[in-house]
């Protein structure tokens, strides 16, 4: 438990490693529900990006490649087509659906947040279990996409092809968008059940300890009772002696 507190202060004391340097907004509302809870602690996330990627482009920053284009929200013809523009090398358009990393103080707690996933549509979720017992909850899907469209600079398809795809991946972003608010209303609604079944649970130990009050009280009273009759017929065989 102490470790766990320990984990969780030091991650949400780190500054955002990510390129874009910024949690994603589609992405804030769920990542702050998670925060606020003691035994859950989001650790990375994206909210599903549109990607133009070349691979080959010089100077481009590490693992050799560069971002031609990226959007969160659906994308245009146009902008795409700006983009393509700046090919040199290799070029792969993608779309990425949401992703997110929750560390979790105990493995139910990862269990439970698996089952609301895997009913809001992640059907690729996942719990791993790393070093120091760090257990990891990974919120996934398969719903990706990954299309090459040029070679060294050369656009391979035609453009009626790429607003093909351009109509796919806004398709596969708006379901990603609906998956998101199914599974922020599922923990929405799990959370509710938890508060209510936490009551549930201490409903019946207070009706004990009322219950116990008053049946205490009542054996006090007759007993006490019970002692001033017994000191009245004391009296009064004294008074008749």
């Amino acid at each position: 438990m102490a470790a766990f507190g320990r984990w969780k202060a030091q991650r949400l004391a780190r500054a955002d490693a990510s390129r874009k340097g910024a949690l994603d907004e589609r992405a804030a509302p769920v990542v702050r529900l998670l925060n606020a809870r003691a035994r859950f602690c989001t650790t990375s996330s994206c909210a599903g990006r549109l990607v133009l990627e070349d691979a080959e482009r010089r100077g481009a920053p590490k693992k050799g490649c560069e971002w031609l284009l990226v959007t969160h929200e659906p994308c245009r013809r146009d902008e795409l087509m700006t983009a393509l523009e700046k090919a040199t090398g290799d070029v792969v358009f993608k779309f990425e659906p949401f992703v997110l990393h929750v560390l979790c103080r105990e493995l139910q707690d990862a269990q439970l947040l698996h089952s609301v996933a895997i009913d809001s549509g992640f059907k690729n979720s996942g719990i791993t279990v790393g070093r120091g017992g760090k257990i990891m909850m990974a919120v996934r899907s398969t719903h990706c996409l990954e299309v090459p469209l040029s070679h060294m600079g050369k656009l391979m398809v035609s453009e009626e092809y790429i607003e093909f795809l351009i109509h796919v991946a806004n398709r596969k972003m708006e379901e990603n968008t609906k998956r998101i608010d199914r599974f922020t209303r599922n923990r929405i609604s799990r959370r509710a059940k938890e508060h209510e079944d936490q009551k549930a649970e201490e409903t019946p130990i207070c009706t004990k300890t009322n219950l116990f009050l008053y049946v205490h009280m009542i054996i006090s009273a007759i007993i006490h009772q019970i002692c001033d009759l017994i000191t009245f017929m004391f009296s009064v065989r004294l008074i008749g002696s």
